[in-house]
């Protein structure tokens, strides 16, 4: 059997945490933008480190796994 957890967590982290697509912290015009589909050069260094930590959570503190098949 394979183990699809890490792979779920890594794209649904990923699509979440995309700059500007839900929120982009820091924000253009306040501290957090909504929905505005813009990024920044600050904005992806901020959600790169939200992806790293979150995903070592996931996968190393929480231990997630997802067999299929």
């Amino acid at each position: 059997m394979s183990d699809w957890g890490p792979i779920f967590v890594a794209v649904v982290l990923f699509v979440l945490l995309s700059p500007g697509l839900l929120f982009q912290l820091p924000g253009r015009e306040g501290c957090v933008d909504f929905g505005n589909f813009k990024t920044s050069a600050a904005s992806i260094v901020v959600h790169a480190f939200l992806y790293f930590a979150l995903i070592c959570v996931f996968l190393l503190a929480v231990k997630v796994h997802l067999y299929l098949g």
